[in-house]
């Protein structure tokens, strides 16, 4: 008997432990209701209803404005909390799984210049990560190259799907290009023919990229009919505003002369992504208009002189200052810790957001500078309705218990391994 039961456990096990299979095609209307609405725009309804079809929003606002139910499957959410889905930027979620181990790393390309490199070909949809993503109320994300100078092309994805081709919400939405860092003598001991060396090194990378940058603009001018060269061709939508440029800095310094380098050769759209120093250049930030993809918001001060809460305090301070911006997780463990993307809001609600205006750094801000806003990131007749429903506040860990999910009206499945093994071993040991 022992010999019978045991293949049926470990194919059982196996079975729970895989990713869940993803959501078939809204069927019938659903209608929620007696939720409060959180609609990603600033605005809180309480007793709201929220209905849709086909998945597109029919209707949110409140609840007596929707009278009718015939035709709808409703559900109840009273004392629930209805947000949009999540929107994670610069993300290697889904190109990355365990990090230690290199054979499930896939988020760079071998060279320094790659802008040809499409990093969503390499996009995972079975990711073990993903569900446990999910289950914190992120639902899309910009799967992000990483390595090199000009490290590829970004897509946006949403997180339950069968293969990157049905994940796809924008293709090669922007270009990521990691800037040279300043050279300062960070080592006492180190000798000035050292130092003019690194400084020379830094110069002939912004060389070969002020190269590269102004053959593509040239590329872009010549008639139709020629070669295609791959490399050059990919670089185009920087010039017309088609895609965006994401430049990866920190430094004040750097943010100041990355963007203007970009302008001067002629792109469009910049976005600064990490801008740690942000702080420093608030001014130039918003007459230039640079969205910013704010980074490592849980960390320390970069210097002994700056404000013990200098990070936590920045987001207000965009805020503040009028300067477009979102909120990204970046840190150790930068996939499996995707699912804070929430908590990092939440700590800029302690330092001096409100509690929507944080919503908004997490969702509408982050689809308006991917430029995917016209269908996601805030809940309103029309768009996609791609939400989560939680029985408490969703930003703070605390009360965070996400109860559903949609994405484009498709109901997704809340499991993962981690929620198997929680179900197992409290069995094991008979915890309700």
């Amino acid at each position: 008997m022992r010999r019978l039961l045991l293949p049926f456990f470990l194919t059982a096990f196996a079975a729970h432990a895989q990713v869940p299979t993803p959501a078939a095609p809204q069927a019938t209307p659903v209608l929620l209701l007696g939720g409060t609405l959180h609609t990603g725009t600033g605005q809180v309804i309480e007793n709201a209803a929220v209905a849709f079809d086909k998945g597109r929003l029919v209707y949110a606002g409140p609840r007596a404005g929707f009278s009718q139910t015939a035709g709808y499957t409703v559900r109840d959410v009273s004392g629930q909390h209805v947000y949009p889905g999540l929107i994670l930027p610069n993300t290697t979620l889904g190109i990355s799984e365990v990090e230690s181990i290199r054979a499930t790393v896939d988020d760079q390309e071998v060279g320094a210049l790659n802008p040809n490199v499409r990093s969503v070909i390499a996009y995972n949809t079975d990711s073990d990560v993903i569900p446990t993503v999910r289950l914190n109320g992120v639902l899309l994300a910009q799967s992000t190259p990483r390595g090199g100078l000009l490290s590829g092309q970004s897509s946006v994805v949403q997180l339950d799907a069968w293969n990157w081709q049905d994940a796809l919400v924008k293709a090669d939405d922007g270009l990521h290009l990691t800037w040279p860092q300043q050279v300062v003598r960070l080592n006492p001991a180190e000798d000035a023919a050292a130092l003019t060396r690194r400084q020379e090194a830094r110069t002939t990378q912004l060389r070969e990229l002020e190269g590269l940058l102004s053959e593509a603009g040239a590329y872009r001018q010549q008639p139709a009919g020629r070669k295609e060269n791959l490399r050059l061709s990919s670089m185009g939508g920087l010039f017309d505003g088609s895609k965006t440029l994401y430049i990866h800095a920190d430094y004040g310094k750097e943010l100041i002369e990355s963007v203007r380098f970009a302008r001067r050769l002629g792109v469009q759209k910049v976005a600064l992504v990490g801008a740690r120093d942000a702080w420093m250049v608030l001014d130039f930030l918003k007459q230039n208009d640079v969205a910013v993809v704010l980074s490592r918001v849980h960390a320390l001060p970069r210097r002994d002189g700056d404000d013990y809460d200098q990070p936590y305090k920045l987001p207000a301070q965009l805020q503040a200052a009028g300067v477009r911006y979102c909120l990204d997780y970046q840190g150790s463990q930068e996939t499996s810790g995707a699912r804070n993307l929430a908590f990092i809001a939440g700590t800029a609600v302690t330092y001096g957001l409100t509690k929507e205006q944080a919503l908004t750094a997490i969702t509408l801000s982050s689809a308006r500078i991917l430029g995917i806003d016209k269908d996601y990131g805030s809940l309103e007749s029309g768009k996609s309705a791609t939400l989560v429903v939680s029985k408490g506040d969703l930003l703070d860990m605390r009360t965070n218990a996400v109860t559903a999910a949609y994405i484009d009206g498709r109901s997704i499945a809340l499991e993962s391994k981690q929620t198997y093994l929680d179900r197992k071993f409290r069995c094991k040991y008979g915890i309700e």
